[in-house]
């Protein structure tokens, strides 16, 4: 395989070029999915988009047995020297390059067409929403093993490592809203003061308590109330509710805690207070099948020795959606060392490009591997 990958390398730096140099924020990766369905169709593959959302996939071979492999596509908006743009600082363009160069090299070792192979690229993984969107549109209804790659800071594996599965938690991002009376300064009485109805919601967040065996937190991000007149109390007010649990189950219970804990403060206020969930992701299901098939590509491509235990991350992903809504699903994701600083996220992150290779043959051989279990009759 590494000599296949050395002769793919020159079209593979170009590809992540290109991708790296021309990034798109979520639901706006419309250049970023023409340009990946020109590069897969002038090589032979067929080619899926969709008429009303960027992403596409790709399919080869007609088998009942499916494997696929999911990467993201999307950049963030931030500020990057001093000025707003769209910028690959969570690694989706290499995601995409180690995708693209798994299906290349699959086709270089002709997989058997008795199994059917699957290629999603998946737009707005940013907003939690891009998973759903591909649900929707049945993608994943013929999908027995799944896996993904995600590029991790050097705080959680060094370069030349990596791990068979990422337990990322779940994630969920409430707005709110207060709707009471303004108030004169001297006449408290006749309005509700959102400050401290604000101030009573996060002091009743601090009671919460689930189970103290995973970890969770919860906290107000924003709050805004008022204006340029300091001798009015405001009676609204805007806010944004950060939630995060190490597993579905918790996050569940800390929502409903959360819904009861407004809900109440709104009664003993005597006001509206209007809560919605903006964005969220799930918790990983991480299948143990899956995970050894990555494992042993793991130590094929590199060395037991850079083989690391599983990650578990307080960080979100919706590919963990794909398995939260279709449970038959076996899936993991590949946690790559890649010396990433100053982490995920940053306007200045690098990482060593030389890792989209290792992340290739890791991927293209826990495809193999699993391949060859399914041909040899270990798999239902």
């Amino acid at each position: 395989m590494k000599e296949y990958i050395q002769q793919l390398k020159p079209t593979l730096d170009s590809v992540y070029e290109y991708l790296h140099g021309h990034p798109e924020i979520s639901w706006k990766e419309y250049k970023t999915t023409e340009y990946i369905q020109h590069f897969l169709q002038e090589r032979g593959f067929t080619v899926q988009t969709f008429d009303d959302c960027p992403g596409l996939v790709s399919e080869v071979g007609t088998g009942e047995f499916c494997i696929a492999l999911r990467t993201d596509m999307d950049a963030l908006w931030q500020e990057v020297a001093g000025q707003f743009q769209a910028n690959h600082s969570c690694g989706h363009d290499a995601h995409m390059t180690i995708v693209l160069g798994a299906m290349l090299l699959l086709q270089k070792l002709n997989v058997p067409t008795a199994v059917k192979l699957k290629f999603i690229f998946q737009p707005a993984e940013e907003k939690g929403t891009g998973a759903l969107k591909m649900i929707e549109k049945h993608v994943l209804d013929d999908v027995n093993f799944l896996y993904g790659v995600h590029l991790r800071p050097i705080q959680e594996l060094q370069d030349g490592q990596a791990a068979p599965a990422i337990y990322h938690g779940a994630a969920k991002f409430l707005t709110g809203e207060i709707h009471g009376e303004d108030a004169h300064g001297a006449r408290p009485h006749l309005g509700q003061n959102a400050i401290e109805i604000g101030a009573s919601i996060i002091n009743e967040m601090k009671s919460i308590h689930l189970d103290p065996m995973v970890p969770y937190t919860a906290k107000m991000t924003k709050f805004h109330a008022g204006s340029e007149s300091g001798n009015i109390i405001p009676g609204k007010a805007s806010f944004s509710i950060d939630l995060r649990a190490q597993t579905n189950k918790v996050m569940n219970e800390l929502t409903e805690k959360i819904e009861t804990i407004v809900q109440s403060i709104a009664k003993i206020y005597g006001v509206e207070v209007t809560l919605e969930t903006k964005a969220s992701v799930a918790a990983a299901e991480v299948s143990k099948e899956a995970q050894h098939f990555m494992k042993k590509a793991i130590i094929e491509s590199l060395d037991k020795d850079r083989l690391k235990d599983p990650i578990i991350t307080s960080g979100g992903e919706d590919f963990h959606f794909y398995t939260l809504k279709n449970p038959d699903i076996k899936a993991t994701m590949l946690g790559l060392g890649c010396d990433l600083q100053p982490g995920l996220h940053h306007p200045k992150m690098t990482f060593n490009r030389n890792a989209i290779y290792a992340g290739i043959e890791i991927l293209a051989k826990t495809v193999w591997n699993t391949i060859e279990a399914y041909k040899a009759g270990e798999l239902a």
